[in-house]
């Protein structure tokens, strides 16, 4: 028998002799010597101990030969792919996939598709995203299960069972047999491999080793499952066949290899706490009547069972007595049967084994992927499931064990969704393993090893455990991946039914559920500020959201018809069952524990969501569910112990318990939790409030708010249990509460609709909102977002009907907007809700937010122009239930509380606010439009004023006791008090009643002297408890504890109390017309609308009465009151008849005085402020004028006009650090504010009219061959290949790439005060976003970006003046003198030879110049370092600058105009400091161009014999560079006339050049045909200015050389007169603009503007070309010559240097002649439509430089390069990519799309930027990081903005948040 290392030959025949063999009769043999050969092979030894690599591989060689056969692997493949009967797609994918979630396709919530088979189906208009995966997941495509059968892609919608062939027996026989031994061997090495760690946990270095030698094996069964149906149903037979497994892995045999391997299987399950059945540890029973659980031993992964209990006490209690009473009192739920589920694990199969190796190596990727693969195959999916289930608690424990629990989390459920997604698996492993117990309990002992006692009311004797948040397991949401199971099950009916039909399981769940119940108590810190600001509170939100809250939204989404009923039945009785034990652990009784609050509540949540469903969607009574009066009562404490702790917060009276507990109070009210938390807790307080005494609940509301004390009618009052600074706000909380409490109907008949209606009105009357930020802030219940359910309004139509859509804006330079959405003008007028504003804000000032903004709509709609009030917004009808509620509004003890406040606010007493008067008028209001129907006028007969004898008012209906007088009122108040003086009158009324809210004891009234009862909230509270408590329990006398009262009365801490008698004799109705007048500040301004017009009473609905401030609401309130009753309707005409003398007079006296001199103090600081202001708008004002943006050139002409007129002698300039005004000097020159910058702008430009467009397809590729830097270097090196170097360095301009763009803001500065500013920001330890030691700073006034200071040169403005009267010299002498000027060198206006500051500024200024670019773009010489390199640097800069700024004009100067850039404009100064360096280099004179271009030469045999290479001939030379040379060479200041006199002259040369181009391009013949009509016109006076006669010149001289004997090249084809002029024009219009521009720089005067078509002949005859202006249509170009010298001579001359060269290199002489003059404007690459498009070309592309896909890819903008963002793979000398590219394409300026964030980000220099995203979703919104997935499309009018900003070099003036990369980009 062939050993282990044969050949791959002899495997192959090997293999397939065995294949015969077992074919035929001799079988049973060949299959032992099979067995016998892949033992020897795939022996263990070959494994981690063993050989390694190339034994495995060997290994892999063998299995591959046996299966196929000894046929080749790959046919073999393809044979079994041919059986495949794929419907599902099933493709796994791990974490950072890009996959796509369809809501409109989908059943299931947890649905994806991969992109192929999301672009194969037809989703076009679906609800679809793309995402992200966090976790891994797989393609659901084709399983109707899970996906609506529509959205299946082409591939998968065939339903093909019956077509595919059967599998022939023989093709997968050796699989058969050969897959059990390599899936054994496998395991087996697992085995080995895993060595149970003593007491240390398993070390990740050797797990890691062990799965890095599996990787072939596991990839290799990754491979088999992708060969298709078959090849899974064989592995699917093999891993699930129990027989395999007993044969092979019992350890029974001789085989001594594998009994090893199965002990060390038995210790790895003891390890883990698990044991057989069979020998069920006896430890595990002692354990448990030690009381502590199993979790003891696991929380060690302690290798025995002993010494894991000898450490357990202190491993998971610290102190061994709390832990057992806590566990026991928790284990009571605990039954055998939960034991079992924890830790018995038998194992029957390979597969349940392989999973707990995989879970046992905390889930290994690639074993993850191979399960996962597997799963299309029906039968493994149902075993897979069974075996996941029955690990279930095994997974619990690991992970909890896990050191990487996050990324073991997202494996779990990459694994379990896939499982529990789908509701026919669900149900069919609920109902045959068990599934809801076993996730309840599992959950149940994980929460179970984090308790502790909790602290909450009673803290000695509290018998309650709640989780502590602090621990691991719940601030790394450990508990996620069960928790997450558990909702995705619950979302399937069949799973919920069982569940909610489950009494026992029910009892386990709110046992789980009360755990979280009180969980993160808080207690207010009196004295110091809390130490460490613990932030768990994160953790507790978190765990009640996700694990009670989440599963409760599952369950009640399955209770929505009335055949549900039973269920919540079932919920509400076992929570209320929970709720009573936890009332008795906590020992509560009636009070709640003083300053301590708890926001966790998740029972009473769930009983309040639960008794909401029934009431609404299942019919229920609600009364056969509610509980006794007793239980509702401490029902109602903790939530209202909430609702007063948040206004408590946000009075800053927890100020020292941190920032945090603020932090709570904002994530209670927040959008993702509000309806899980705020929302239910109110509804229970709205239904308690409903059923209970109502004087008892609102007496409980204002002392649970801290208030009672506040409510009395004396002016001064002694609280005892607050600071008077925070009694405003707590009693503003108390009314806002009730207004809440009384007005919200969110679960008390409002339909889902109204609801979402409501919600989103709320939201969008706070501020404009995105639609994304709206669905974010929408509750996500009882309106789910994903999927609309049928019969519900969708999301989309609720708000086209309430908002409007603003697109978003562009202000170039300004911020980028978003599309918005604005409420309609209709929304505000009519549903506008304060109320539900002040609920769902987070921060206060969103509701002043919403308040400003109605009333700036009631401005503009001129509906009312003062300050409004909130509206009053009619309410939704009470749901019958309810109706309880409104009880709340017609009870004395309300009333009292609304006479007093209107007393005390007319009275003007302390702590008082509009706000409150606000809440008041609102109750009052609400009272009036529900009043109780039985209310009849006349019921008032004397009985009834009997009955009323120990009370304020006679009833209890707010219509009747609105007009009821009260007389007088005993108040108790301290002996200081003003009240005490006066003399009571001799008999007090009897109705008078005296109220003291001070006093707590009512034994201080005096014995039945008919005088006035003392009414005392608090008291009246206690006799109602009392009362109602008797009624319930007959132990009363235990009840009510004696130490409630001490808390009230503290002895000896107040001041003596004494009792007075108010004279009061006021009604409700009276102290609201006193108030109207009050407000109105005028007396009888009340008069009743009715008495004038009739109707008012029948149709009170008015528009006038719907908005406006206080006077508006108390007139509404009124008019109500008439309308409600005609009694009220007569006091309110008599009130108003008799004349109301002012309220009274000392106090408001001293008020007003106080607010008259507030008056005018404001008055006098608003004067003074105005003077201020104005100041400092005058120095603001010319700072605007240079910080105009680029855009807006007309306010600059207007600026240059004026400053253009003043002719002061000398330029003044203001310094702007020391405020000085002064001339530059030699000794103290002031310098410009620039910024220098290297840019490659100018080399993008294309010969192309059409944009680039960004690749995103193979095909399409950019070459940068086109661009005009790659024109321009390539002419230069073929002139330098061919002429003398120096020379060549003259003829051309470089800078095209990389060239140095100087701009300012036009602020001034003294050198010397740069210099200290400078060092001030050195010292200066603030992060800046600039860096100071590369001399970076921003301007002193306007904060611009800047980087260098350009000296001012002395100058004065007299000379412009001079310059530019024109003299009447002859060209000869103006040539000539030109000449002798370039020859006196030196002479200079500043001696250099002395040096001076200006020289010494003007230098290290041209040393930031050169340093500004890198050095590959200065260095062109041959020789480095040459003179000739500065020279061609320098004068490159002033062409740079001039096209760039001829660029940003749009590339021609019709539009005319001073400089776009207005002052921003420093050509003049740069000019000069170019020009004092240039004049340094000497040029030979006999090099000197200017007299190749005036003189004709004399010898010109010379040239030949030099044996150096030539010059450049001057045909071949760049005329803009000439001009420069010339001007920068020229002393300074120049004359205009010599300016002219160089520009005619250079014309000559330029005209020449272009009929010179023109002559190549014509054909032969035409050639001959010019050349002989120009002949015949040669000697006509006006020869030398007609284009015929010097084109046959040209052509002539040009035909002597070898010039027209190549090919032919491209011709014109009409070549009609008009069609050359044409040529011609276009030919020098690009040198006429440069002209132009630097004309305009230095000698000043206004560009003309003009049309397109005759820019030539305006720039001409600026320029001085033109000497007399004729009219267009007899213009020639060819007019604007006027040569130095005759022009045949010259042609001649310049012709016969190109002849010359013919001779030598015919093929170039063309190429260097043919300059292409016509550029397109630089552009960005041309974007596609959809943003889909660029991503899935690119998300995928492989990088060109490392071949990797990149982690952050990115794409340059300007050439469309693909890079690493970051990446270390490409990183050149610490470089990575971006940064690099940024250099080479940019010189140093890079715009990144980057893919997978959608946005752009900028490179400038060592500093880079967000940008901002080109591409937004429908609704105008950018998706950064494509978190939302949404479809996005391209915004063009940000991508002109983009591309704005970087043709004009204005990124770092324009954005603002830059952070240096540190190369790392």
């Amino acid at each position: 028998m062939a050993g282990a290392g044969a050949s791959g030959r002899d495997k192959r025949a090997t293999a397939a002799q065995l294949k015969t063999a077992l074919g035929s009769e001799s079988g049973a043999a060949a299959a032992s010597e099979l067995r016998a050969l892949l033992e020897l092979v795939l022996a263990p030894a070959a494994g981690p101990g063993g050989g390694g690599g190339e034994a495995a591989a060997e290994a892999l060689e063998w299995c591959r030969c046996l299966l196929s056969g000894g046929e080749a692997w790959d046919s073999f493949v393809q044979a079994v792919r041919a059986y495949d009967p794929a419907t599902l797609c099933g493709l796994v994918w791990t974490a950072n996939f890009v996959a796509y979630r369809c809501r409109t396709c989908g059943i299931s919530p947890c649905m994806s598709l991969c992109a192929e088979c999301f672009h194969q189906g037809e989703h076009a208009g679906h609800d679809y995203n793309m995402f992200r995966s966090q976790a891994g997941g797989a393609c659901d495509c084709g399983d109707s299960n899970v996906m609506r059968e529509a959205g299946f892609c082409k591939r998968h919608r065939i339903k093909s069972n019956s077509n595919v062939p059967c599998v022939p027996k023989d093709l997968l026989m050796m699989s058969e047999l050969v897959l059990p031994q390599f899936i054994f061997s496998l395991i087996q090495h697992l085995r080995e491999g895993y060595n149970e760690p003593a007491l240390d946990l398993p070390s990740e270095k050797d797990l890691h080793k062990i799965l890095q030698v599996l990787e072939p094996h596991v990839s290799f069964l990754e491979d088999l499952t992708k060969m298709g149906g078959a090849m899974r149903s064989v592995l699917t037979q093999v891993l699930t066949s129990q027989q395999f497994y007993k044969d092979l892995s019992s350890g029974v045999g001789e085989n001594a290899c594998a009994k090893k391997s199965h002990e060390k299987y038995l210790i790895a399950l003891k390890g883990s706490g698990l044991a057989f059945p069979e020998d069920k540890l006896a430890c595990g029973m002692q354990e448990q009547g030690a009381g502590t659980s199993t979790l003891a031993v696991q929380g060690l992964a302690g290798a025995t069972a002993t010494s894991g209990q000898g450490d357990s006490s202190d491993e998971e209690d610290q102190d061994g007595s709390q832990g057992v009473g806590k566990r026991k009192r928790v284990k009571l739920s605990s039954t055998t049967k939960d034991q079992s589920i924890m830790d018995v694990l038998k194992h029957k199969c390979f597969l349940e084994e392989l999973l707990f190796w995989t879970i046992k190596y905390e889930f290994p990727q690639k074993m993850v992927t191979f399960l996962l693969n597997m799963l299309p195959d029906q039968d493994y999916k149902i075993a897979f499931t069974k075996t996941f289930v029955q690990h279930y608690a095994f997974i619990m424990k690991t992970l909890k064990k896990s050191h990487e629990s996050d990324t073991m989390s997202n494996r779990i459920v990459h694994i379990s969704v896939q499982l529990f997604s789908n509701e026919e698996l669900a149900r069919q492993v609920t109902e045959e393993c068990q599934l809801l117990d076993i996730m309840v309990t599992v959950l149940l002992y994980m929460m179970e090893s984090c308790l502790i006692k909790s602290e909450l009311q009673d803290e000695e004797n509290s018998l309650h455990v709640v989780v502590n948040c602090g621990e691991a397991l719940l601030k790394n949401n450990t508990y996620w991946p069960l928790v997450s199971d558990f909702i995705n099950i619950l979302s399937h009916q069949s799973v919920a039914k069982k569940f909610l039909e489950d009494h026992g399981l029910l009892v386990t769940w709110m046992n789980f559920v009360s755990f979280f119940q009180g969980m993160n108590l808080n207690k207010r810190e009196l004295n110091e500020h809390v130490e460490f600001e613990s932030q768990t509170y994160y953790a507790a939100f978190a765990a009640e959201l996700e694990a009670c809250a989440q599963p409760m939204w599952g369950l009640l989404s399955h209770c929505k018809v009335r055949e549900t009923q039973e269920y919540t039945r079932n919920v509400v009785r076992y929570c209320l069952e929970a709720l009573q034990d936890w009332f008795d652990a906590i020992n509560f009784v009636d009070e709640p524990a003083p300053n301590q609050v708890t926001f966790h509540l998740p029972l009473h949540r769930y009983f309040a969501m639960f008794l909401s469903k029934a009431v609404k969607c299942q019919e229920l009574d609600l009364d056969t569910i509610l509980p006794d009066q007793e239980m509702l009562m401490k029902l109602m404490i903790h939530p209202l112990q909430i609702q007063a702790s948040l206004s408590e917060i946000h009075s800053n009276m927890w100020v020292r318990n941190g920032l945090q507990i603020k932090g709570q109070a904002m994530t209670y009210v927040q959008s993702h939790f509000c309806n899980s938390m705020i929302d239910p807790d109110i509804y229970l307080l709205q239904v308690c409030a409903s059923r209970l005494d109502p004087d008892y609940f609102i007496s409980s509301v204002f002392e649970r708010f801290k208030v009672v004390d506040l409510l009395t009618m004396a002016s001064q009052h002694q609280n005892t249990v607050l600071d008077s600074e925070h009694e405003r706000s707590m009693l503003e909380g108390a009314l806002t509460f009730l207004v809440l409490l009384l007005s919200l109907r969110l679960h008390l008949g409002m339909t889902d609709d109204e609801i979402l209606r409501a919600e989103m009105v709320a939201q969008l009357c706070m501020n404009d909102r995105t639609h994304s930020s709206l669905l974010d802030l929408i509750p996500e219940n009882p309106n789910p977002k994903s999927g609309i359910i049928p019969g519900s309004l969708s999301f989309e139509s609720v708000l086209s009907a309430v908002a409007d859509f603003k697109a978003p804006v562009f202000e170039p330079g300004g911020s980028m907007q978003q599309g918005m959405y604005t409420p309609k003008a209709e929304v505000w007028d009519k549903e506008f809700d304060p109320v539900m504003v002040i609920l769902r804000t987070v921060y206060r000032r969103d509701v002043q937010s919403a308040m400003d903004r109605y009333t700036a709509f009631l401005k503009q709609s001129g509906k009312f122009p003062g300050n409004p009030w909130p509206p009053y917004k009619k309410r939704t009808p009470l749901h019958p239930s309810y109706k309880g509620l409104i009880k709340l509004l017609h009870c004395k003890t309300l009333h009292i509380v609304l006479f007093t406040l209107l007393y005390k606010i007319l009275m003007d007493h302390q702590n008082l606010s509009e706000h409150v008067l606000c809440m008041v008028l609102y109750l009052i209001e609400l009272g009036l439009e529900n009043s109780p129907e039985q209310e009849s006028d006349e019921e008032e007969s004397a009985g009834g004023q009997e009955r009323c004898h120990d009370s304020w008012f006679p009833g209890s209906n707010l219509v009747s006791n609105m007009r009821h007088f009260i007389n007088y009122v005993r108040v108790r108040v301290p002996e200081t008090a003003p009240e005490v003086k006066r003399e009571p009158p001799a008999s007090t009324s009897s109705d008078g009643l005296a109220s003291s809210q001070s006093s707590r004891r009512k034994s201080l009234q005096r014995e039945n002297s008919g005088t006035a009862q003392v009414f005392s909230l608090v008291a009246e509270r206690r006799k109602k408890f009392q009362e109602i408590i008797n009624r319930n329990t007959s132990e009363a006398n235990q009840v009510v504890r004696p130490k409630t009262s001490m808390k009230w009365s503290a002895p000896g801490a107040t001041p003596q109390l004494t009792t007075a008698i108010l004279e009061v004799k006021e009604s409700i109705l009276s102290l609201l017309i006193k108030l109207h007048h009050k407000l109105s500040g005028k007396q009888n301004s009340y008069y009743p609308p009715w008495l004038d017009d009739v109707d008012v009473l029948i149709h009170p609905e008015i528009p006038r009465y719907s908005h406006g401030d206080g006077m508006t609401a108390v007139e509404r309130i009124l008019l109500k009151a008439a309308v409600q009753s005609r009694l009220n309707k007569r006091i309110i005409e008599e009130i108003c008849r008799k004349v109301t003398p002012p309220v009274p007079p000392k106090k408001i006296s001293s008020a007003e005085k106080k607010t008259l001199d507030k008056e005018e103090r404001r008055q006098k600081a608003r004067e003074r402020q105005q003077k201020l202001l104005a100041e400092f708008a005058s120095r603001q004002k010319s700072f605007m004028e240079t910080a105009m943006d680029v855009e807006s050139p007309d306010a600059d002409i207007a600026m240059e006009v004026a400053t253009s007129e003043q002719h002061v002698s000398e330029a003044i300039y203001d310094c702007v650090i020391c405020g000085q005004s002064g001339p530059s000097t030699e000794d103290r020159p002031t310098g410009l504010v620039v910024l220098l910058q290297a840019s490659s702008v100018l080399g993008q430009c294309r010969n192309s009219t059409e944009p680039k467009k960004l690749p995103t397809t193979e095909e399409e590729q950019i070459y940068p061959w086109d661009t005009c830097a790659a024109l321009h270097d390539v002419r230069l090196t073929t002139l330098q290949r061919y002429f003398k170097d120096s020379s060549c360095l003259q003829a051309v301009s470089i800078g095209w790439e990389g060239g140095v763009y100087v701009q300012t803001c036009g602020h001034t500065l003294h050198i010397d005060c740069h210099k200290s500013y400078m060092e001030s920001l050195r010292n200066d330890q603030v992060l800046q976003g600039f860096s100071v030691d590369k001399g970076e700073f921003t301007c002193p006034l306007c904060r611009q970006f800047a980087n260098s200071v350009l000296p001012c040169y002395p100058g004065n403005d007299v000379e412009r003046s001079l310059w530019q009267s024109h003299s009447n010299k002859c060209m000869q002498d103006l040539v000539q003198e030109v000449e002798d000027l370039q020859e006196q060198l030196g002479t200079f206006p500043v001696s250099i030879s002395s040096e001076t500051n200006l020289s010494k500024e003007m230098e290290s200024v041209m040393k930031d110049i050169k340093s500004t670019t890198q050095k590959k773009y200065t260095d062109y010489s041959k020789s480095p370092g040459s003179p000739d390199n500065d020279f061609l640097f320098m004068y490159s800069v002033a062409r740079t600058n001039l096209e760039l700024e001829l660029v940003h004009r749009g590339g021609n100067l019709c539009s005319g105009g001073a400089s776009t850039a207005g002052k921003r404009s420093c050509l003049n100064q740069l000019f000069h400091v170019l020009a004092m360096h240039m004049r340094l280099y000497s040029i030979d004179s006999a090099y000197n161009p200017w007299r190749k271009l005036t003189q004709p030469m004399q010898d010109k045999n010379s040239e030949l014999v030099s044996e150096e290479l030539p010059e450049v001939p001057v045909l071949y030379r760049d005329v803009s560079s000439l001009l420069l040379i010339q001007i920068l060479t020229m002393p300074q200041p120049l004359h205009k006339e010599h300016f002219t006199c160089i520009i005619k002259v250079l014309f000559t040369l330029l005209y020449t050049q272009a009929l010179a181009a023109l002559s190549v391009k014509c054909s032969a013949e035409d050639r001959m045909a010019w050349k002989e009509s120009g002949a015949l016109k040669k000697n006509t006076s006006s020869g030398e200015k007609s284009w015929e006669v010097l084109l046959g010149h040209v052509i002539s001289e040009l035909s002597k050389g070898k010039i027209y004997e190549e090919g032919e090249t491209e011709e014109i084809t009409v070549v009609n007169p008009d069609s050359v002029e044409c040529y011609l024009q276009q030919f020098c219009l690009p040198f006429l603009r440069i002209t132009s521009l630097l004309q305009h720089h230095l000698f000043g005067g206004d560009l003309p503007s003009c049309q397109e078509d005759e820019e030539f002949t305006v720039l001409a005859s600026c320029l001085g070309l033109l000497p007399s202006f004729q009219s267009a249509h007899q213009f020639t170009s060819a007019s604007c010559l006027d040569w130095p010298v005759p022009a045949f001579d010259m042609i001649s001359q310049w012709c016969s240097e190109l002849a010359s060269f013919a001779d030598r290199n015919p093929d170039q002489v063309k190429a260097l002649l043919i300059q292409e003059p016509k550029w397109d404007l630089p552009r960005l690459l041309q974007l596609p439509e959809n943003y889909n498009t660029i991503f899935q070309y690119y998300h995928r592309k492989t990088c060109t430089v490392c071949t990797k896909v990149p982690k952050d890819p990115a794409v340059c903008l300007v050439c469309g390069t693909f890079v690493c963002l970051k990446g270390l793979c490409c990183k050149q000398q610490s470089y990575c990519e971006c940064v690099l590219h940024s250099q080479n394409c940019g010189a140093g300026t890079g715009i990144f799309l980057l893919i997978n964030a959608s946005v752009i980000i900028i490179i400038r220099g060592h500093r880079f930027c967000l940008w901002g995203s080109v591409y937004l979703d429908a609704h105008g919104e950018e998706d950064r990081d494509l978190r939302r997935g949404k479809p996005l499309y391209i915004c063009k009018e940000r991508y002109k903005v983009l591309e704005q900003q970087w043709v004009s070099h204005t990124f770092d003036h324009i954005n603002k948040r830059w952070g240096p990369h540190y190369n790392g980009l």
